[in-house]
C-alpha cells in the first residue's frame, strides 16, 4: 500500500528524492574521488620502495643548548656532505643517489621546434633512477663516469619527446637538442607518467650531476640524497647507520639536534592521509547539510500527504488497521522515498569519483564504506523525516477522519 501510495504520488515523490540523491552524490563522489588520489599518491610512494628513506634539512628552527645563545637554522645539505655520505653508506651495502634541481624555467629546443620555458632541469647520479619511481622506456641510464663528469649528455621526459620529436622517441635517441643555448645529446627516454602522481616527470630533463654543479651551482646549493637497501626489513637499522654517519659529516656535537630529517615513502603517504582526514570530515559536514534540507523537505510533504489522505486512515482505521499498521506505512513510504534516491545518488556519486581516478590515472572504486555510509544516512534520513508525519496519521481519530473533507 505504500509503494502504490508513492506511484500515484510520483510527481511529488520523485522530486524529493531528487533532492536526497544530490546530497548522497556529493557525499559519495567526493569521498570516492579523495579515495582515487590518495591510491594514486600510494602507487607512487609505493614505486619508490618500502626499502628507501630520503635525508633533507631540517625545516623547523633548531633549539640551541645554552641559554643566551640564538637557534641556528638548518644548513643546506651541500655537495661534498652529499658525496661523503653516499660512498661511506655504500660501502655497507646500501644504494645512495644524489641530485638536485637546477632550474625549473629551462627552453629546449631541436631545430624548429622548442618548448615553453616550463621544462626542469635536474642533475643527477648513475643511482637515481634505482632508487626513484621513474623508468626509462628508450635509450639508457648515465654511467657513473658520465654522472662523473661534465659530459654534455641528456635523458629527457616523453613531454619534451613530444613536442620537439612528434612523439618518437627512437627518432629523439641520439640527437643533440639545446637546453637554454648549451647542445646536449640525448642518450635515453623517460616512461610517460601521465597525469597520476609525479607527472610533472615528463616536462623534466636529466644531467650528469657534476655538470649540474659545475652550470649550476654554488658553494650552498643543496643536494637531494636519498638511499635504499636491499632489504626492507632492516630499513630502520639503516636509517640509525645513516643518521650516526650524517651527523658525523655534519659536525654536530653530542649535544646537538639533527639539523637534518629522515623520510620514508610510506611516512610520507601517512601525512597526506592525515591530511585528508579534515578533508573527508569537511565533506560528510556539507553534505549532511544538503541532506538535511532534504529531510524537511521530505518530512513536509508527508505532513502534506497525511492532511490529504486523512479521510484514507479514517477509512482504514474503520475496517481494523491499529495505529502501529498506520505508523509502519507512512514511515515505509518516506523510507523507501529516501532509499531509492540514495541508491541514485550513490551510483552518481560512484560515477563521478571515478571520473576524478581516471584523471589520476587510478583503477576504477566502488567504495564499499561510502556505499554503506550512504545507505546508512538515508535510513536515518527517512526514519527521522517520517516519523513525526506517521505517528500523526497513526493518532487520528477514525470518526474524525470519516468525517474529514
Amino acid at each position: 500500500m505504500a509503494l502504490l501510495s508513492l506511484r500515484s504520488n510520483f510527481l511529488r515523490s520523485f522530486l524529493t528524492l531528487i533532492i536526497i540523491s544530490f546530497g548522497i552524490a556529493c557525499l559519495v563522489g567526493i569521498l570516492t574521488a579523495i579515495d582515487g588520489i590518495l591510491f594514486s599518491m600510494s602507487d607512487s610512494f609505493n614505486r619508490l620502495g618500502a626499502n628507501s628513506f630520503q635525508i633533507k634539512p631540517a625545516r623547523e628552527e633548531l633549539k640551541s643548548n645554552q641559554p643566551g645563545r640564538r637557534a641556528k637554522i638548518a644548513e643546506p645539505i651541500v655537495y661534498d656532505q652529499a658525496i661523503d655520505f653516499k660512498e661511506r653508506v655504500t660501502e655497507n651495502g646500501a644504494m645512495v643517489s644524489v641530485s638536485r634541481f637546477a632550474s625549473r624555467s629551462a627552453t629546449v629546443k631541436f631545430k624548429d621546434e622548442k618548448t615553453n620555458p616550463t621544462v626542469a632541469i635536474v642533475g643527477i647520479d648513475e643511482n637515481y633512477f634505482s632508487v626513484s619511481a621513474y623508468n626509462i622506456s628508450h635509450g639508457r641510464n648515465f654511467t657513473q663516469n658520465e654522472a662523473n663528469s661534465s659530459g654534455p649528455k641528456v635523458l629527457i621526459g616523453s613531454d619534451i619527446v613530444e613536442t620537439l620529436f612528434n612523439d618518437k622517441a627512437e627518432y629523439a635517441l641520439g640527437k643533440n637538442i639545446s637546453v637554454n643555448g648549451k647542445r646536449f645529446k640525448v642518450i635515453g627516454i623517460l616512461e610517460s607518467k601521465g597525469s597520476s602522481m609525479g607527472g610533472g616527470s615528463d616536462r623534466r630533463i636529466y644531467i650528469p650531476l657534476q655538470l649540474c654543479k659545475q652550470s649550476y651551482g654554488s658553494a650552498r646549493s643543496n643536494y637531494s640524497v636519498i638511499a635504499a637497501v636491499n632489504d626492507a626489513t632492516q630499513i630502520d637499522r639503516a636509517i640509525s647507520q645513516s643518521i650516526g654517519v650524517f651527523r658525523n659529516i655534519r659536525s654536530l656535537k653530542a649535544g646537538d639536534d639533527n639539523d637534518f630529517e629522515i623520510r620514508k615513502s610510506d611516512g610520507i603517504l601517512q601525512i597526506l592521509s592525515d591530511a585528508t582526514t579534515q578533508l573527508r570530515l569537511g565533506t560528510i559536514a556539507i553534505a549532511l547539510m544538503t541532506l538535511l534540507g532534504a529531510a524537511i523537505g521530505l518530512m513536509n510533504i508527508m505532513l502534506v500527504s497525511v492532511t490529504e489522505r486523512t479521510r484514507e486512515i479514517g477509512v482504514r482505521k474503520a475496517l481494523g488497521a491499529t495505529r502501529s499498521n498506520v505508523l509502519i506505512q507512512f514511515l515505509t513510504e518516506a523510507i523507501v522515498i529516501s532509499q531509492i534516491g540514495g541508491i541514485i545518488g550513490i551510483v552518481f556519486g560512484i560515477m563521478l569519483g571515478n571520473v576524478v581516478s581516471f584523471v589520476f590515472d587510478s583503477p576504477f572504486i566502488i567504495p564499499w564504506p561510502w556505499i554503506i555510509l550512504g545507505f546508512t544516512v538515508c535510513i536515518f534520513v527517512g526514519v527521522i523525516s517520517g516519523l513525526y508525519p506517521a505517528l500523526k496519521a497513526s493518532r487520528l481519530d477514525p470518526i474524525e477522519s470519516l468525517r474529514y473533507e
